[in-house]
Order: structure tokens, then C-alpha cells, then sequence
């Protein structure tokens, strides 16, 4: 699988271990690029001639296969963003401000990355809403039941923790939200480049990710949003191609979802993302679930065998996420000896502060597999850490 990605042609003895962060690009998608901008760039929805119509024909296939990747029932419900962060704030500026008042609760998790918590917070504090926080157990699971009440507006929760790689179980959440007439908003930034993805098995009412986690570029978004909440949805951003009418004093807007997609869109990163994502269905995404679980589990079983390692999540059902601490040994000290073999880990509070000061902790490594990454990889890695640990340990003796 590596000889698809130009990255491993120039750099072979490259072992990247942070997908998690984000992923490398297949050339099918360096080749869209290339493609559109050399022979086929124009702008979208705005012009007649031939090559702007082939343009948004381009566009729209994309919106068409995020559809089909997710199961939505309609491709209105596909807004393109600027990325999860970008996704989530949306939901929260407009959906969020709408609907909250003093005295309802938005819950979060524990475990949220900072994009699905800091946005909750701002507008907690705009509206009045309050912020009630589900916990975790010590293996890593949501402790969620019996949380949710008539106070309850909105669930916020990850898919995969980017920290615990804990697989929370959306659909049961779900059901529980909407007895209580709550709406679900996800972050799949985690699930989407990992496992089938069916919004409407899992019921939620928003679902956002990236595509530069999705083997794709960056700088685009996804939002999935039930086509009844997007409607009831004001704009956060005004501007060209959002807009229906516009005089000097007021506007009229479009339908969802290009009421939410003002200005020139990222035309050139859309139109190479169906690459991406028709790179994802080949591969099959089954396979890429199964490869990562394999990898997953091949990986804590070795990282194991090191004396003084603790792994941070170890519920059962988990994603591709292997977050780790080593005793009397500070991660940067080990991502810095790991770079010289060029092993590449991720470490640091890793966009979810709250969710390492649970465990005691204020900072961590983390390993995460791609459909790139092999069991070879996943014997370098440990073996080099061991190495690494060794020479930490007798220079601390020293």
C-alpha cells in the first residue's frame, strides 16, 4: 500500500505514526490536483461558460459521494466547511444560539477534543446554557447513562477519542437524546477515515470531519446536518453565493446547504476529494477498520513487554489509537530520539487537556496507523521505543 503514496518514495525509511493528526495522500488525489488546476480550474456556480459549468459539475459529484459515503438521505444535508473545528463552531454559532436559553444544559464528554468543547463554552456562555459534563472510567468508557434530561438541548460527543481511542456508542446516546428531545452533534474527525460510516443508523443530527484525515486535502470540512435542523439554520458568515436577494438593507438566503458556504468555496480541494474518497471505498473501508484493529492490537501487545510503559484507554472497543506514558521518562525526550530514526509519534496535551488532567497527566505520546502502516512499522517503532528507553534510563542513571 505504501508504493500509492509519493510520500514513502521520498522518504523510505519514514515510519509515520500520527494519521491521527492527519494522513498522507495517495496519488490519486496529488494527480486531481494537479489536474484541476492545470487543465480544468474554474471558479463554481457563478458563470455560463463551459469551463465554470464543468467546474461545479465536478463540485457537486464530490457533495454526491460524501453523500453516499455517509448514507444520508439527502445531498442537501452535505455542507463543505474549512474542517471539523470549522464544522463544529458552525453548529454552535447558529444551531447552538438559536435553540439555548438560561437554565438548558449542553453535555460534553470528558474526552472531547478541544474543537468539540471550546465551542460549547463560548456559546454556554452567549446564551446562558450551562455545560454538564459526562465522565469517564478508568479503562476510558463514557459513563453517559442517566445523564441526559429535559434539561438537555444538545449532546456533544466524539465517535473515537483522538486521546482514549474509546468507540463511543453513538446510536444508544442517540436514542436517549431524542427521548428527551436533544439533538446529537458528532465529531467523526476520528471514525470517518476508520470504519462504514451510517448517519442514519447512528441517528445523530450533526456529523463533522475533515478530509486531510480521509486521505484528502486540507483546509476542507464536512458537516452532515438532518435537512429539517438546517433549515431552521441562520448563516454565521455572509457574503457571495449564500444569497438569494440582496438590497441594501436586508438579504434573503439560500437553501441549506449553500446558505452555509459563502464566498468562493475551496473549489480545487473539493473537486480532488472524490479522489480520496473513491481511493477509501476501493480499499473498502471494512478492510481499512479491520487493518487498523490489527495493527492496533499488534502494537499494544509489544508496547506491553516494555517495562514501565502504561497505555492511557484500554476499553476494548476502540479506533486505530494507541496514546501511551513511560515512568520517570517525559515524552519529548522520546519523540526527539524516535525523529532521529525517523519515527514519527505524536506527543503533547494533544488537543484534549481535560481528558489527560482525568488521568493525571498533562502531557503523552500517541501512535496511530494508517493504511499505510504495516506490521513492519509496528516492530520498528517498538523495538527502536525499547532501544530509545534504554538509553534514557542509563544517561537519568548517570
Amino acid at each position: 500500500m505504501k508504493e500509492r503514496f509519493p510520500i514513502f518514495d521520498h522518504h523510505p525509511d519514514l515510519c509515520y505514526l500520527d494519521s491521527a493528526a492527519t494522513t498522507h495522500k495517495p496519488r490519486e488525489l496529488i494527480d486531481a490536483l494537479f489536474h484541476f488546476y492545470a487543465e480544468e480550474y474554474a471558479t463554481v456556480h457563478r458563470a455560463l461558460y463551459r469551463p465554470s459549468l464543468l467546474a461545479t459539475d465536478r463540485y457537486n459529484a464530490t457533495r454526491e459521494k460524501v453523500k453516499e459515503l455517509l448514507h444520508a438521505r439527502e445531498v442537501e444535508e452535505i455542507v463543505f466547511t474549512r474542517g471539523t473545528t470549522d464544522s463544529l463552531n458552525l453548529v454552535a454559532r447558529s444551531y447552538g444560539k438559536r435553540v439555548l436559553q438560561t437554565g438548558d444544559e449542553i453535555i460534553v464528554t470528558e474526552m472531547e477534543h478541544h474543537s468539540n468543547l471550546v465551542p460549547w463554552q463560548m456559546i454556554a456562555k452567549e446564551t446562558g446554557a450551562s455545560l454538564r459534563v459526562i465522565p469517564v472510567d478508568d479503562e476510558g468508557n463514557l459513563l453517559w447513562k442517566g445523564v441526559i434530561s429535559s434539561k438537555t438541548k444538545i449532546v456533544a460527543v466524539a465517535h473515537i477519542s483522538n486521546v482514549l481511542g474509546t468507540l463511543n456508542p453513538i446510536a444508544e446516546i442517540a436514542l436517549e437524546a431524542h427521548r428527551f428531545g436533544a439533538v446529537v452533534v458528532v465529531d467523526g474527525a476520528q471514525s470517518a477515515p476508520h470504519m462504514l460510516i451510517d448517519v442514519q443508523n447512528l441517528d445523530c443530527d450533526f456529523f463533522a470531519f475533515s478530509a486531510h484525515k480521509c486521505y484528502g486535502p486540507t483546509g476542507l470540512g464536512i458537516l452532515y446536518g438532518k435537512k429539517a435542523l438546517l433549515e431552521q439554520m441562520d448563516p454565521v458568515e455572509g457574503g457571495g453565493d449564500m444569497v438569494v436577494k440582496v438590497d441594501l438593507l436586508e438579504a434573503t438566503y439560500q437553501e441549506p446547504p449553500l446558505r452555509f458556504e459563502a464566498g468562493t468555496p475551496i473549489i480545487g480541494s473539493v473537486v480532488a476529494f472524490k479522489s480520496s474518497l473513491d481511493f477509501m471505498e476501493e480499499v473498502g473501508l471494512g478492510s481499512i477498520q479491520d487493518h487498523g484493529l490489527f495493527l492496533l492490537q499488534e502494537a499494544t501487545a509489544r508496547i506491553l513487554e516494555i517495562p514501565g510503559v502504561s497505555i492511557v484507554g484500554t476499553t476494548p472497543q476502540k479506533g486505530a489509537i494507541l496514546t501511551f506514558t513511560i515512568k520517570g521518562i517525559h515524552p519529548l525526550d522520546v519523540a526527539s530520539l524516535l525523529d532521529l530514526e525517523q519515527i514519527a509519534i505524536r506527543t503533547g496535551h494533544l488537543c484534549a487537556q481535560p481528558i489527560l488532567r482525568r488521568f493525571g497527566l498533562t502531557t503523552a505520546m500517541r501512535a496511530s496507523f494508517g493504511i499505510y502502516n504495516t506490521v513492519e512499522d509496528v516492530e520498528r517503532f517498538t523495538k527502536t521505543l525499547s532501544i530509545v528507553l534504554g538509553q534514557l534510563r542509563k544517561e537519568t542513571r548517570v
